[in-house]
């Protein structure tokens, strides 16, 4: 049996609704109700409340079992990531990081908070031998990392407490901060300053710098990082990159939530940053 054209339009008009919905939920950095969602949408509550049961159920979405608020679900979260890890959406993104690590000289990064890790998005690793090596898909953790940091100060503290717990903290070197309350206490400064740092905290001899990158209502989904051993350059220069990343990140942002494909392309020919 073929479908009608009112058939057509109603599945249409009924994914078209899905999405919209979807879109509400993830945009705020917070747990929403089947209220605020409808309010938000503009849709009546019986419809928003059938919609969200379906992305419930699909995985999309996941609801908290005493506020029954809803939130991200690992299914969207999965997809988000294999969209953004495509060649095809990545690569005018990966044109910005390259010129950032040949003006630089060091390894860059994005990344994105993935359950209780980051996930490597995109990477362009230095072209001097003394590197660590890491491919995108690789998980590193939160509490010992530039980038997990800077994602982790970004989030409320209820957030945070929820994705490290109470501790102790798993170390990985002697600078490892393993205790969650001094964690919580660098946490704060970097909430302020959109800069975190890890000083030999993973790896012995490595440092890195991380900025946000920010999405479009201006909320830090991503960051972009530099990563470097110490005998090349030490914790206090990699800072004076600072600005230069934070161009960078901006540019990143612009190819990555472009909403059309020509200024995507125009970010990576012409990111607005002094580059060459």
């Amino acid at each position: 049996m073929k479908p009608t054209k009112s058939n057509q339009k109603q599945s249409g008009s009924a994914a078209l609704r899905a999405f919209h919905i979807l879109e509400s939920v993830i945009r705020v950095d917070k747990p929403v109700s089947l209220d605020e969602v409808a309010s938000a949408c503009g849709l009546p509550k019986p419809t928003t409340y059938r919609t969200l049961i379906m992305l419930e159920q699909a995985g999309m979405l996941s609801r908290e079992p005493v506020s029954k608020r809803y939130t991200a679900g690992a299914r969207l979260s999965t997809f988000a990531l294999e969209v953004l890890a495509n060649s095809i959406v990545r690569a005018p993104a990966h044109v910005i990081l390259q010129r950032l690590v040949d003006e630089i000289g060091e390894t860059c990064n994005v990344t994105m908070l993935d359950g209780n890790a980051i996930v490597y998005l995109d990477r362009v690793e230095t072209p001097s031998p003394l590197r660590l090596n890491l491919q995108p898909g690789s998980h590193v953790p939160l509490h010992c990392t530039s980038s997990g940091k800077l994602l982790l100060s970004q989030l409320s503290r209820s957030q945070r407490q929820k994705l490290i717990g109470s501790g102790p903290l798993q170390r990985c070197t002697n600078n490892t901060i393993t205790d969650v309350a001094l964690l919580e206490q660098e946490l704060q400064r970097f909430t302020t300053d959109k800069v975190a740092t890890n000083n030999e905290e993973f790896h012995v001899g490595m440092i890195g710098v991380a900025v946000p990158i920010l999405n479009r209502s201006g909320r830090a989904c991503a960051s972009l990082a530099l990563q470097a051993p110490v005998v090349r350059m030490n914790l206090e220069q990699a800072l004076q990159h600072v600005p230069t990343l934070r161009l960078a990140a901006q540019a990143l942002s612009n190819a990555y939530f472009s909403e059309t494909p020509a200024a995507a392309s125009n970010a990576d020919i012409n990111p607005q940053m002094t580059l060459d």
